[in-house]
């Protein structure tokens, strides 16, 4: 069974795009009260199915596949760049394909400007008119407005007007770093994008029986499975361990792991694997919110998505990503690291930020290991027990030294000069992926 909630969140999927809705409408519609209509609409907005701008209200917004991310609709712009819209509301769901920057002679501008663009220009009428007559919608800087007869062009053409106080550079720059930063969410690997779905999953009954789990094992060769209820509400999971020695007749529910650990399909991939592993188990099932069966993931899937997402080019760049830049490493046998700290790195008093050098760390450690040929880890704790100030363009090397390795975890020191200068030291618990 669906909850309010998650009833309302298909209700608001189900609108057409363009549609207008709002929390009294919503809780008159699905019969809830307002409280539960408002804290549905909260989260279609964070599933970026619905945008809601100051003045105009929530408007049902076309829903962005992983690979389109970084295209914007007018109403996410509005928001982006505090605007206000002076005319062609109803169009604030659409999709727009480029900006034009409007800095130069009317005609030049307008053979840059077509359907589906955006032009940023600042209080010149005459580019509003032509722009929305050829199809695109305007974005007018320095907080202008526009003539009556452009706003009554803009809603017959359902396209429109937007006006913020910002200049046009600081604009463009909003609209640049909102893409990036979608764009690094692009790269965020969750599970909903690798899961095997319930469908392509195979499952038992609690009432089914040991002999039941037999055949399913040589039918499938797969040495776990999830135990459901008949709605489908994952109560336990079976594996081969389970039922050594035990009586083909007997029940599963007398054998199984109870309540056992799931995972959702906003988990992100690495988070999934790094507890699989903590947890020593190869097969996590996932669930909705009411502990419905929805699919598996293995360890397999885990291990193959993160390898491919390390060799995609990587389109937005995240802190990590900067720190990666900046490593060379040095030594052929045992692995010698040079690093330059840049301007981006430090912290308000012109050191290195304890997040790059962390981040530094774990990378090189990271490193070494594949060195050893032990494949991916992941960083367990961290403990920096000296650490002197390191300014920008300072030059480190850093070398890290295996004290202690098992088949799960590698503790490792790491030393770290700047040229002959000891000015960190640090010790880390790193968890080794085994396939």
């Amino acid at each position: 069974m669906s909850t309010k909630h998650e009833k309302i969140l298909q209700y608001i999927e189900s609108l057409p795009v363009g549609d207008k809705i709002s929390v009294r409408q919503i809780a008159k519609e699905m019969q809830v009260s307002e409280g539960t209509a408002y804290r549905a609409i909260k989260e279609a907005e964070n599933r970026r199915l619905v945008s809601s701008i100051e003045r105009v209200g929530t408007i049902r917004i076309e829903k962005k596949k992983k690979e389109n991310i970084e295209r914007l609709t007018f109403a996410e712009i509005v928001n982006i760049v505090d605007g206000q819209v002076l005319g062609g509301k109803s169009g604030l769901h659409k999709t727009l394909t480029k900006f034009v920057i409007g800095a130069m002679q009317l005609d030049d501008m307008m053979r840059y400007t077509d359907a589906g663009s955006l032009l940023i220009v600042g209080n010149r009428f005459k580019a509003h008119e032509n722009a929305l007559k050829a199809g695109a919608a305007v974005l007018i800087t320095g907080g202008f407005d526009t003539t009556e007869e452009n706003k009554r062009l803009a809603d017959e053409l359902e396209l429109p007007i937007i006006s913020s106080s910002y200049d046009t550079f600081t604009v463009a720059t909003m609209i640049n770093r909102a893409i990036y930063d979608q764009l690094i969410k692009k790269d965020i690997l969750l599970i909903e994008d690798i899961y095997v779905p319930i469908e392509e999953t195979a499952t038992l009954k609690n009432t089914d029986l040991i002999a039941d789990f037999h055949n399913l094992n040589l039918k499938t060769s797969h040495g776990a499975f999830p135990v459901v209820t008949g709605a489908n509400k994952l109560v336990g999971m079976i594996t081969v361990k389970d039922v050594i020695g035990k009586e083909e007749s007997e029940s599963i529910d007398k054998v199984m792991t109870k309540n056992p650990i799931s995972g959702s399909m906003k988990t992100s991939v690495a988070s999934a694997g790094h507890r699989m592993i903590w947890e020593g188990i190869d097969l996590l099932p996932i669930v909705n919110d009411e502990g419905i069966l929805k699919g598996v993931i293995s360890r397999q899937d885990v291990l193959k998505a993160l390898q491919h997402a390390q060799r995609q080019p990587q389109h937005g760049e995240t802190i990590d990503d900067l720190v990666k830049s900046e490593i060379k490493v040095l030594g052929e046998e045992d692995v010698v690291v040079e690093f330059t700290v840049t301007p981006q790195m430090t912290n308000q008093y012109g050191a290195i930020s304890y997040g790059a050098f962390t981040t530094l760390l774990s990378e090189v450690g990271s490193f070494a290991l594949k060195r050893r040929k032990r494949g991916d880890a992941v960083a367990e704790n961290m403990t920096i027990y000296f650490l002197k100030p390191i300014q920008m363009e300072s030059v480190l090397t850093v070398v890290p030294h295996i004290l202690d390795m098992s088949r799960k975890f590698v503790k490792m020191d790491f030393d770290i000069y700047n040229e002959t200068t000891l000015v960190g030291k640090a010790m880390m618990m790193f968890q080794l992926l085994e396939r």
